[in-house]
């Protein structure tokens, strides 16, 4: 592929919209490129899957912060605030965001799936140029939105992660990594999908826990049980995270004002929509939007001696 062959001249600049993956909070999309570097922590709804092809990228985590290099890969929940704010100049990577529909299908140990969804990062060295190879090919795939190739990758790379835990891997534990051992594959990872499915398909309508169970067969209260073990989250939480992330992107938008925003993120109130939204960014949607704003702006003037 011709982009892993180039360097970054002009560093680039990563900023959430309504066509990113914020934007598109249950979307499985793949990428492969040059990162850009993220002027202040965003979240999603998906679990990322990371590859570094070429140089080394710094993240910011909640609870930790990790360097990966050429070789290395990683998976993390994307709902939690998280920043990539260094990377070398040549640096390439390649990976996917899965939404939770498609990581609980996968036949991981339980106790990845629960570590990685409480804010663990899992790190694997257990790579080779297959993978290089098989990034690019499946980027390709995709890209050529032909459903036939675009299946093949989905499938190829669900395969690909489940291998993870064949191999050896690490995960980041409160700012350590802490050897982990395999055990049983989740037993219910079927209605946890089911789960996902409904509410996204549905999340940006008014839906509760019953609503959900319904969708999977499950009494509510069991539903609410098997959805916290398995993610830390409650189901209504989840829902709210997925209407943040989409409100996220609405609010880059100058031509949408923040009530706009909330309402059409499913928030049935203003109220409401501030205060899920300073809880996850610690600040609130004006201000973010605000703040955005002026580093963007600043870092231009640096860049290229004017203001936009």
């Amino acid at each position: 592929m011709d982009l892993a062959e180039s360097k970054v001249d002009v560093q680039a600049i990563y900023q959430p919209g309504a066509s990113s993956i914020e934007g598109l909070p249950t979307a499985l999309e793949f990428f492969y490129a040059h990162p850009g570097v993220m002027l202040c922590p965003h979240w999603h709804a998906q679990v990322e899957v990371n590859y570094i092809i070429r140089g080394h990228a710094h993240y910011r985590m909640k609870d930790h912060d990790l360097t990966l290099s050429a070789g290395q890969l990683c998976l993390f929940w994307g709902g939690q605030p998280h920043q990539m704010d260094e990377v070398s100049s040549d640096c390439v990577y390649a990976g996917a965001h899965l939404p939770l529909v498609y990581f609980f299908r996968l036949r991981l140990p339980q106790m990845i799936s629960e570590r990685i969804m409480k804010g663990s990062t899992l790190l694997s060295s257990a790579t080779g140029l297959s993978d290089e190879e098989n990034f690019a090919r499946w980027f390709r795939y995709v890209k050529s939105r032909q459903e036939e190739k675009v299946q093949n990758a989905v499938d190829e790379l669900l395969l690909r992660l489940q291998r993870i835990a064949f191999e050896p891997y690490r995960m980041t534990v409160e700012g350590e990594e802490k050897p982990i051992t395999l055990d049983a594959p989740h037993p219910s990872t079927r209605s946890l999908a089911r789960m996902c499915d409904f509410i996204a398909a549905n999340f940006l309508q008014e839906i509760d826990s019953t609503d959900i169970a319904r969708a999977a067969d499950l009494h509510p209260k069991y539903a609410m049980s098997l959805f916290k073990k398995s993610t830390g989250m409650t189901l209504s939480k989840y829902v709210t995270l997925l209407r943040l992330s989409h409100a996220q992107a609405m609010l880059m938008d100058d031509r949408i004002n923040v009530l706009q925003a909330a309402m059409e993120s499913g928030f049935g109130s203003i109220s409401a929509f501030n205060k899920s939204f300073k809880d996850i960014a610690g600040t609130s949607p004006s201000t973010y939007r605000r703040d955005i704003r002026h580093i963007a702006q600043a870092l231009n003037v640096a860049t290229n001696g004017k203001v936009q």
